[in-house]
């Protein structure tokens, strides 16, 4: 997974684009990009040295006001030049300390996780479908959706054209911009609520794909200020409206060829009735072992757990459902499956929140899916034709489908009993555990709401 772009090209490339400022790029525990600015001559140091950074001033990479300097060093597979400020040039970094890569950073670590996986055989592509809503503040420090034509109040509005028409200049630039950095963007639309948009990204390795996700969301947090706008990606912003997930298309390929290793083979029996080889289905079958952990970093937030909802309460006020899976399941091309198979070819992570650390989800999902090859897991009986959300709690039972954790305490309490989660993340995660439980602590200590009041109050 290390550089291969020859350096003076790419010093070549940046003298041809006018590039006069490099941003060197990591990411903290959250997911939140940091980064520092340096003038293009010092092109060379970022590359060999790296830009220093004060652990202790960043979350969760395991430093204290002691420690040595974090020093972010540039991928040069990674150079994009900024095209909403063309000057400047991006570039990802791995974290090292006295010159070692650095455990705690979540890049380093999937970077490890990956070439475990190659040393197997094999590798993981996948395309992230990040859907975002675009709000404003209120004068009391609320938000209320981006709605500067007052159109946007279908109580339906996926796929709407006039909710979309006003959108349409922020969604081409994005798409523009977007394609224009490597993103091989394809489609984009009106999403469930109001407010709400997403898009589709080509497929990439899983390295790149977190790349993509980070780079996405900085682009996006910059052209929707210009619309006077801010683009959120918190899993849950209105109580009344479905909340946003980072949809994640999955496959396993051959290390060597590149072959997708999904699909059976001419000939193979076809063992669960979807066209999959039983390697794929092993794979999804150590994803459903470990599910109950993978949620507490495929829903890293408390905010995230309102968006997996169990019960009756699958059915949201607006267009009628969540669209989020809660409970532990694959099949076919259906939309109610935690994990739905469109075509023998790939998968579709449905359960991913908007907020996800792409590159600790990815490194979770090469633990959990190689457990899964190395032990032949069966998933059992796919879910075929069936509405998972109007079946009852026996019937999920009875199909030893899991109830995902409904809150980030639960999800946590998982995590720390899961041994093939943890070792995913190495040192990250005790960091993690830690800094989330604080979270936890913290969302507990606050005031309480005018719904338990109202509920509580005279109940006795």
């Amino acid at each position: 997974m290390g550089t291969t772009v020859n350096r003076e090209a790419v010093r070549e490339r940046m003298k041809q684009d006018g590039i006069e400022f490099i941003l060197v790029q990591f990411v903290d525990i959250h997911g939140s990009v940091k980064v520092k600015q340096v003038p293009v001559h010092c092109f060379d140091d970022v590359v060999d040295d790296g830009a220093g950074f004060a652990g202790a001033a960043v979350w969760g990479v395991g430093q204290g006001p002691h420690s040595h300097d974090l020093m972010a060093r540039a991928d040069l597979d990674t150079y994009q030049r900024l095209p909403w400020k063309p000057n400047v040039a991006l570039f990802s970094s791995n974290l090292f300390v006295d010159t070692e890569p650095h455990p705690y950073c979540p890049r380093v670590n999937l970077v490890r996780m990956l070439r475990l996986f190659e040393a197997e055989g094999y590798t993981l592509n996948c395309g992230f479908e990040p859907e975002h809503f675009l709000v404003t503040r209120t004068s009391d420090g609320g938000i209320k959706i981006w709605d500067p034509l007052g159109i946007d109040t279908l109580a339906k509005p996926c796929y709407d054209f006039k909710g979309m028409s006003q959108a349409m200049d922020y969604l081409q630039d994005i798409i523009r911009f977007g394609n224009q950095m490597g993103f091989d963007i394809y489609q984009s639309d009106h999403e469930d609520a109001n407010g709400q948009y997403e898009i589709n990204f080509g497929w990439t390795n899983g390295l790149h794909a977190a790349d993509r996700l980070t780079h996405f969301r900085m682009m996006t947090s910059q052209v929707a200020s210009k619309y006077g706008c801010i683009a959120t990606y918190m899993a849950k912003p209105f109580n009344d409206k479905t909340g946003s997930g980072a949809h994640l298309h999955f496959h396993v390929a051959d290390a060597g060829s590149g072959k997708n290793l999904f699909p059976a083979e001419n000939g193979d029996p076809d063992w669960k009735g979807l066209g999959l080889s039983k390697l794929g289905l092993h794979y999804v079958g150590g994803l459903l072992k470990h599910i109950r952990a993978i949620t507490a970093v495929a829903s890293p937030t408390v905010n995230c757990y309102r968006r997996i909802q169990s019960g009756e309460f699958v059915f949201s006020s607006s267009s009628g459902y969540t669209w989020t899976p809660a409970f532990a399941s694959y099949g076919d091309n259906n939309r109610t499956q935690l994990y739905r198979c469109p075509s023998p070819n790939r998968f579709e992570d449905r359960s991913i929140s908007a907020a996800v650390n792409p590159y600790l989800l990815a490194a979770v999902h090469i633990g959990a899916g190689l457990d899964g090859i190395r032990n032949q897991i069966d998933p059992g009986d796919p879910c075929i034709g069936i509405n998972v959300y109007e079946m009852s709690y026996d019937e999920r039972r009875e199909r030893g489908m899991t109830l995902l954790p409904q809150s980030l305490f639960e999800a946590i309490e998982e995590l720390e009993k899961d041994d093939v989660v943890k070792a995913a993340l190495g040192p990250i995660a005790d960091e993690y555990v830690r800094l989330k439980r604080a979270e936890w602590s913290d969302f507990m200590r606050h005031q309480v709401t005018p719904w338990e009041i109202g509920r509580y109050l005279t109940m006795l």
